[in-house]
């Protein structure tokens, strides 16, 4: 249970403890708390952009197989602009929670609050929707790069059955959707709380202007 509600709790039990809740003591609260979470969600995506950069970089000093890999990957402009883009969209979404933290922080009016909350929550959906999309399109580059650069894997596919080749093609299919369904659940955990709290911050914002 979060600080307005417990002050909510708090406010309908008391007889004189607390004489009056106003739409301002309210205003104020929503405030303060969603300028923390943009915040939050702010100080999360700088950790996912590091995270990325580690996970590019790392297998350059951890190993020499993965290094020759990703230097072969390095000269295929799919695989570069992918990654170019990748950064870029962090990036960008970085800024824009920085804009909407400094919007929420700055404002004094409810219905620019409300507005603010509300591009913040859409920032967050199209940021998922892209890394999901970028997972479905990654997915059957990273197969088809594998290929051409393991003959003996081409070989062993061009020399498959019906049956063989339908059943690669589920498995690939099944692998696909457990690693999209893993990162919507990542994405789900990590940034679905702080949007439900914006969304209960919103919603006590929609009160006051009843």
């Amino acid at each position: 249970m979060d600080e307005l509600e417990l002050l909510k709790k708090d406010w309908k039990k008391s007889d004189n403890q607390y004489t009056s809740f106003t739409d301002s003591d309210i205003y104020k609260m929503s405030h303060k708390k969603s300028s923390t979470i943009v915040k939050t969600l702010f100080y999360i995506s700088m950790a996912e952009l590091v995270f990325w950069i580690l996970i590019n970089f790392l297998p350059f000093v951890l190993s020499d197989s993965m290094k020759a890999q990703l230097e072969e990957m390095s000269h295929n402009w799919v695989y570069i602009a992918l990654n170019i883009m990748s950064y870029a969209v962090i990036i960008l979404f970085i800024y824009l929670l920085w804009k909407a933290h400094k919007a929420i922080s700055v404002t004094d009016n409810a219905k620019k609050l409300m507005e603010s909350i509300l591009k913040t929550r859409k920032i967050i959906k199209y940021y998922v929707i892209y890394n999901l999309l970028l997972a479905l399109i990654s997915i059957p580059i990273s197969l088809s790069f594998s290929i051409s650069e393991h003959p003996e894997l081409s070989k062993q596919i061009s020399t498959a059955s019906s049956a063989q080749l339908a059943i690669m093609l589920l498995i690939v299919i099944i692998f696909t959707a457990v690693f999209l369904t893993v990162i919507w659940l990542f994405y789900k955990l990590i940034y679905g709380i702080l949007i439900k709290r914006l969304n209960r911050n919103y919603k006590e914002l929609k009160k006051l202007e009843v």
